[in-house]
């Protein structure tokens, strides 16, 4: 209330707060005359702080509405000083409090989460209360129904952790018994977790729990709907839950149609409900960076065949037909110096050169010319095959193993060579021409090399796009930056607390990006031993990650059943996708840079249009989880690889053309998905008994796929 504000402003005034006060007074919209009013009034209404004292911390507007403002869950870190200096003074301001006579619970964090649950009713009647609202839905009519069939969930969860906080556990028991059947099957690992918390001490250290009860449940509902469930709640003055309604759901009201059972299921499934309209409203600029202009020389071959058929030598250097599309600056592009990218060395541009040429020669694919399939086994694979990664090139190929090894092989006739010692490169002449071939020490080449250093299972590895770096990350909490060149470690990173379950180089290099156990994921650059970025938001861990093609924005898929997409520039939440109705294991951009598909434990790939923040296909048709998924070089064909032991081949081309992406479609979620996806599946192709963890088009676009044979 105004009275408290007043109080606090006060205190970060006397403890030279300036920054936290002028932002806090900017947020409550207390101008300083207001501020000399109201205090005026505090002061002569009591002595001392003695009103302020009145309000626990956590009931009531103050700290709940700070955490509803606060840009803390979705944005960096480091933009986020007010809150940490705000919560800081916060704690100072109820110490001096205590300090002064007043009873201040330890830990406002965990008060402020459960304290809502003392408003509680009857508790026998709660039955009661749930059993007649579900037949007031079940009795609506059809198009009701579907939309208002979504609260059933949320106000389950927090009707039965009210019984168990006011320690009516009888009550509680014979409510989740009855009730919990009804809920639909994508919410039984919730409920599992939820049938563990018995008693109200249990509920303190839930970390599910404090999700669900600082988060609020998101529901899309129409208008016509949300008024029948309110004039209906009104009338059978169900306060208990109208209480529940308002306290702990955002209700995203649209006007228009109400939604389709199917429209509503294709949406929902994740931890916290769908994403609000909001949060995928702010522009992002999903068009590809202009390439760097070069001459391609003709080959020697090319000069040769030429000859052979009679025609004249062309005298101008030929130029990639990739590299010519580009030319023209992409409308939907970042400015090219939105984020300071690491500039082009000799060799990055030779190999530019060595790609339009490959470029030059690749097979254009679709449904009347399918890829060739090269499938790399890994037998014996004892140690537990974890992560794969392949180089751009397809030169070399990566595990990590849960023996905490990280090893590299070289898949070309070309053996893997360290640099020699620094006594036998000071013998070198440094002019030569070949210089570079005469530092590598050939004593040391062999198809295979085993990097030793992290001390748990390596869960993601990634090489970096000019071959000179590897990253891998480990259960051990460290993201290891590898030398390709002398076969040793340079950097340990340390940042998070817990296993890393991936990360990823930026296609440009120099930044890479980790995600994990501790729900963040962290932006790093090679050279900085801190995060330039801190991604929060996510309600459980971050399972994967992948940059999007441009380097200005990164997608992270999670347990909770959510993809965000974040801005790098500035650690902004740009996007958020639900869907999903099982956690997220492999992410992929088309080439570019439009679309976004999705894999998870569910056996689905979705289809995301991230310039309009809709969702735009399903695919179905695998029995597990999703682990690999790849556009091939020009984005007609989607690879998906899964834990069935199969990779799957989808028409791309057909699945983005015709989308329906008006207005309408856009500001109220009505996406009308195709029945069926098999009229988009091209082929389905079984291994042996080996499941697909690594899938990767070539240059020239021969799909390579990887995972390790299992005996079972």
């Amino acid at each position: 209330d105004r009275q408290t504000l007043v109080a606090v402003l006060q205190f970060l005034r006397r403890s030279n707060l300036r920054e936290s006060e002028e932002i806090l007074r900017r947020e409550a919209r207390l101008l300083g005359d207001d501020l000399r009013g109201t205090a005026a009034a505090v002061a002569s209404s009591s002595p001392g702080v003695a009103t302020v004292a009145a309000v626990p911390p956590g009931k009531g507007g103050l700290r709940r509405g700070l955490r509803g403002r606060c840009p803390g869950r979705d944005r960096v870190v480091s933009h986020c000083v007010f809150a940490s200096s705000f919560r800081l003074s916060y704690k100072l301001f109820f110490y001096a409090l205590a300090v002064g006579g007043a009873v201040v619970e330890d830990q406002p964090d965990v008060s402020a989460v459960l304290s809502a649950y003392n408003q509680q009713g009857d508790p026998t009647l709660y039955e009661e209360y749930y059993s007649g609202l579900k037949h007031f839905i079940e009795c609506s009519l059809d198009c009701h129904r579907a939309e208002l069939s979504q609260l059933f969930y949320p106000l389950f969860v927090h009707m039965y952790l009210e019984l168990v906080y006011n320690q009516h556990e009888s009550e509680a028991k014979s409510f989740f018994e009855r009730f919990h059947g009804d809920q639909e099957c994508y919410y039984q690992d919730d409920l599992r977790v939820l049938s563990s918390l018995t008693k109200k001490e249990h509920m303190k250290g839930n970390e599910t729990m404090l999700d669900f009860r600082t988060s609020k449940f998101v529901l899309r509902i129409s208008r016509d709907s949300y008024q029948l469930l309110k004039r209906h709640l009104q009338e059978k003055q169900n306060n208990q839950i109208w209480n529940i309604v308002q306290e702990h759901l955002y209700i995203d009201i649209f006007d228009g149609m109400p939604r389709s059972k199917q429209q509503i299921d294709a949406m929902v499934g994740s931890l916290a409900g769908e994403a609000k309209r909001e949060a995928n409203k702010a522009k992002v600029f999903f068009g590809l960076l202009k390439e760097p202009e070069f001459d391609v020389p003709l080959d020697d071959e090319d000069e040769e065949g030429e000859n052979e058929e009679g025609k004249p030598k062309k005298k101008k250097p030929k130029k990639d037909s990739v590299g010519s599309k580009n030319k023209k600056q992409d409308p939907n592009a970042p400015p090219q110096n939105r984020i300071p990218l690491p500039e082009l060395k000799d060799s990055d541009k030779l190999d530019k050169v060595m790609n339009m040429k490959e470029a030059a020669r690749r097979v254009r694919l679709g449904p009347e010319c399918l890829p060739s399939i090269c499938f790399y086994t890994f037998l014996n694979a004892y140690q537990g095959l974890t992560a794969v990664d392949i180089t751009d090139d397809s030169s070399m190929i990566v595990g990590g193993f849960a023996d905490s090894t990280v090893r590299v092989w070289s898949v070309t006739p070309k053996k893997l060579r360290s640099v020699k010692t620094a006594a036998d490169l000071s013998l070198i002449d440094k002019e030569s021409d070949d210089v570079l071939e005469r530092i590598m020490d050939e004593k040391t080449a062999s198809e295979l090399k085993i990097l030793y250093g992290h001390s748990g299972p390596v869960y993601g590895t990634s090489f970096s796009p000019d071959r000179n770096y590897l990253l891998s990350c480990s259960e051990d909490g460290t993201v290891r930056l590898w030398s390709l060149q002398t076969f040793t470690c340079l950097v340990g990173y340390k940042g998070h607390n817990y296993p890393v379950w991936d990360t990823q180089f930026s296609p440009y290099g120099y930044y890479f990006v980790s995600g994990g156990h501790d729900r963040v994921a962290r932006l790093w650059a090679t050279d900085h031993y801190q995060p330039l970025r801190i991604f929060a938001g996510h309600l459980a861990d971050v399972t994967c990650t992948r940059f999007h093609p441009n380097s200005n924005y990164i997608a992270t898929g999670s347990a909770d059943r959510t993809v965000r997409l974040w801005d790098v520039l500035n650690g902004n939440c740009v996007r958020i996708f639900t869907g999903h109705k099982g956690p997220i294991h492999s992410l992929a951009f088309s080439p570019n840079g439009r679309f976004l598909a999705t894999g998870a434990t569910d056996g689905r790939v979705l289809l995301w249009d991230i310039g309009h923040g809709l969702m735009v296909g399903e695919l179905k048709g695998h029995m597990d989880t999703i682990y690999a998924l790849r556009f091939s070089r020009d984005g007609e064909i989607l690879a998906s690889g899964s834990m069935d032991n199969t990779v799957r081949l989808w028409d791309a081309v057909k699945a983005f053309e015709d989308l329906e992406t008006d207005d309408f479609t856009t500001a109220t979620g009505h996406i009308n998905l195709p029945e069926n996806s098999q009229d988009l599946l091209l082929g389905t192709y079984m291994t042996k008994s080996t499941p697909v963890v690594h899938l990767h088009f070539t240059r020239r676009n021969l799909l390579l796929a990887a995972g390790a044979y299992s005996s079972q």
